[in-house]
């Protein structure tokens, strides 16, 4: 027996409110089924947006470090 068969033979047994309920999910799937799906993302993708915005990190904190020092030196020498 399929599927579709057994429920159909469910539903021969249930009363009015257990049908309204039936009912009820059935617009819920269809509704869910109207929305949009959820994204997929590329693994491979973000690995390298990972790998480039964190190379791009690495030079702006080296970049920082040396006028971090510089401007020590300069508060020291006043």
């Amino acid at each position: 027996m399929t599927i579709k068969e057994q429920v159909a033979e469910d539903l021969e047994t249930l009363n009015e409110a257990e049908l309204k309920q039936v009912a009820e999910y059935l617009a819920f799937l269809k509704f869910r089924s109207r929305s949009k799906p959820v994204p997929q993302f590329d693994e491979t993708q973000l690995a390298a947006l990972y790998a480039e915005f964190a190379d791009e990190d690495r030079v702006l904190a080296d970049e920082g470090l040396s006028e971090y020092a510089e401007n020590l030196e300069n508060e020291d020498t006043r």
